[in-house]
């Protein structure tokens, strides 16, 4: 490129620069730039179907590497386990209660609803129906006599203590059957009540710190051999079908309001970090440095020079 040329690039450039430069980090210029552009995109880009701007498949890739190749290892678990034991060390569970999280009002709403589903029916049902559940009490009570009266006695009045433990809990689990969700909605109700004004602390002597660690290790490596098994794939796949399914077709400016957020909650977001990001960068000089970076290779490029400006 001649001197000329350079030179003409050079000024250019540093022109381009200071331009956007006022208009990242003058205030008013900047709220014009957010609103310029997230107005733009509501008319303009944001009117494309979901579907176009971002292909199912692609979306696909992008949860299975997320969600089933990348490493929940090192320092994922290790954070995890730090977070979890500072919260249950802080010292807010002193100073609140059950009932200053949750009013026993709407507990007791909430309980009521949850008692009231199918799906505590059919579980209460499947516990008392099955096998299991006579087979355990009996398996209680025959070790119950043994401790009364030797293993020797225990073991001679075992078939006498099985028939009679199983008539005795198929008899009470019919005649409790009619009752059960009315006494699992007051056993929890008194249990709520026996606590809800104490101290949230309290849990700490049920779950000590250490059971919370072993939980947070538990859970990292149940999930990472259960996101490995083609049953998770399938139904992650089958979740982002649905979305795709519902929403492809939908403008992505009406699938983000659907969701709730609209231009305003863009803009509030876009001038709430905006400023702050963009005059610490300026600060320290990076944010000039960044425009260089990304301005300068079109000033020294054929292109450019095609132009024929000097």
């Amino acid at each position: 490129m001649p001197d000329s040329d350079d030179a003409l690039a050079a000024r250019l450039l540093d022109a381009q620069v200071a331009f956007a430069l006022r208009q990242l980090t003058d205030e008013a210029e900047f709220q014009a730039l957010v609103e310029e552009e997230i107005d733009a995109f509501f008319d303009e880009s944001g009117t494309m179907p979901l579907e176009d701007v971002m292909p199912r498949d692609l979306i696909k890739q992008v949860a299975h590497k997320y969600a089933m190749q990348f490493p929940v290892e090192g320092a994922i678990p290790e954070l995890a386990g730090q977070v979890a034991a500072r919260l249950y060390r802080h010292e807010v569970h002193e100073a609140t209660s059950p009932s200053d999280v949750i009013e026993t009002r709407r507990f007791d709403e909430l309980a009521s609803a949850a008692v009231d589903l199918r799906l505590s029916r059919r579980a209460i049902d499947q516990v008392l129906d099955s096998p299991a559940t006579e087979d355990t009490v009996v398996e209680v009570v025959q070790r119950a006599v043994e401790d009364r009266f030797g293993r020797r006695v225990g073991r001679r009045l075992s078939r006498w203590v099985e028939r009679l433990t199983r008539s005795g809990t198929k008899m009470v689990v019919d005649s409790a059957r009619d009752d059960s969700d009315e006494l699992l909605l007051d056993a929890v109700r008194d249990f709520w009540r026996g606590r809800a004004d104490r101290s949230v602390d309290g849990f700490r002597d049920t779950v000590s710190e250490s059971d919370v660690e072993d939980m947070v290790v538990i859970a990292f490596e149940f999930w990472r051999d259960f996101r490995q098994s083609e049953y998770f794939r399938t139904l992650l796949d089958a979740g982002i079908d649905e979305v795709f399914d519902t929403y492809g077709a939908t403008p992505l400016a009406d699938v983000i309001e659907d969701l709730g957020i609209d231009a305003a909650d863009l803009r509030e977001e876009a001038l709430r970090f905006g400023p702050v990001v963009i005059e610490r960068l300026d600060r320290q000089g990076y944010l000039e440095h960044v425009l260089r970076r990304r301005l300068a290779p079109f000033f020294a490029s054929p292109e450019f020079a095609a132009l024929g400006l000097s």
